[in-house]
């Protein structure tokens, strides 16, 4: 039986991808800092191995590397890897042990567009530390797999979403406060034209494309692959289907970005302006044709599916 040790599986993606796993036949074993459930519960977690390793700290002397290479696995899955030294430090405990990599990398390596659909083979020129990492990251292990044969794969997703948690709205944060105001025919605020857009993927299709990518190995080692939804969205495309769900058309006005902010969280605006200034609109062609990745949800179906689970909260009021 195939031993897959994954890294932070309790989070949004390994919600759907340890199952997924286990009903494959894989034997895993599950890492993370605690025992935090899984965003929704499943059987198959009943036959998951969980470790429990504060990464920060084994990383500081040393020794988070050689406790995942010790516990021999066959293909490691790392999705909680931020930073290049991290990264550096893992790939070198583990050269030479394990026969697949798979490293969740994000789609704001890219940067700005220039061409849209943006592919994995365009500049990239990311700002903002998490995105400057997370490129740092990329680049290291396709060198890594292309010189030196360590079987790395780097997968990027968009606005990653699912019921459990609040997707990223339409005017660009993650306040739940905008889907009730669209449900209810309030006015919502977009910043600039509304016509910047948001990648979603549903954190089942993660799943899948990670299951793909290991399925296909001589396809995926040295790649980089987009993991997002059939399309992007506009802010003002998605304000007014969020409100149609409802009955409503959406009560929307455009601010000029000094405008909105200035009647926003500090919060709020952070996010807002890292998403709007990203405006994410990647292809998957690329994922298609080498790895067969086909996303179940477009972007609205999977908010749809998350906003659903909000509303049964008592979350999002309609």
């Amino acid at each position: 039986m195939t031993h897959l040790v994954i890294i932070g599986g309790s989070g949004h993606v390994g919600t759907y991808l340890v199952p997924r796993l286990i009903e494959a036949g894989y034997q895993v074993t599950n890492v993370s800092r605690g025992q935090r459930q899984p965003y929704t519960p499943h059987a198959a977690w009943n036959s998951v191995r969980p470790v429990v390793i504060d990464r920060a700290a084994a990383e500081a002397d040393g020794t988070f590397g050689p406790q995942i290479r010790d516990l021999r696995p066959d293909i490691v899955v790392d999705m909680v890897c931020f930073t290049l030294a991290s990264a550096q430090h893992l790939v070198d405990a583990l050269r030479g042990h394990v026969q697949h990599f798979l490293h969740c990398g994000t789609v704001w390596t890219h940067g700005p567009s220039v061409q849209v659909p943006t592919t994995e083979d365009q500049p990239r020129r990311p700002f903002g530390e998490y995105g400057i990492q997370k490129l740092a990251i990329a680049e290291y292990l396709m060198d890594q797999a292309r010189r030196q044969g360590f079987p790395a794969t780097a997968l990027h997703p968009g606005h990653i979403v699912g019921p459990g948690w609040n997707p990223l709205n339409p005017e660009g944060h993650f306040n739940p406060v905008v889907f009730s105001r669209l449900a209810q025919g309030q006015e919502v605020l977009l910043p600039n034209l509304g016509m910047e857009t948001v990648h979603h993927v549903h954190a089942d299709d993660v799943a899948q494309i990670f299951i793909q990518a290991i399925r296909n190995w001589r396809n995926a080692v040295g790649e980089e692959f987009h993991t997002v939804s059939p399309a992007a969205v506009t802010l003002r495309g998605y304000a007014e289907t969020v409100a149609s769900w409802f009955g409503r058309e959406a009560n929307v006005r455009c601010l000029p970005w000094p405008e909105w902010k200035a009647q926003h969280s500090e919060n709020e605006a952070c996010f807002a302006w890292d998403h709007i200034a990203h405006s994410p609109n990647c292809s998957i062609a690329k994922a298609q044709r080498l790895l067969g990745y086909q996303p179940r949800y477009t972007s609205f179906q999977a908010v749809y599916e998350a906003v659903q689970w909000l509303i049964a909260q008592g979350t999002v009021s309609v």
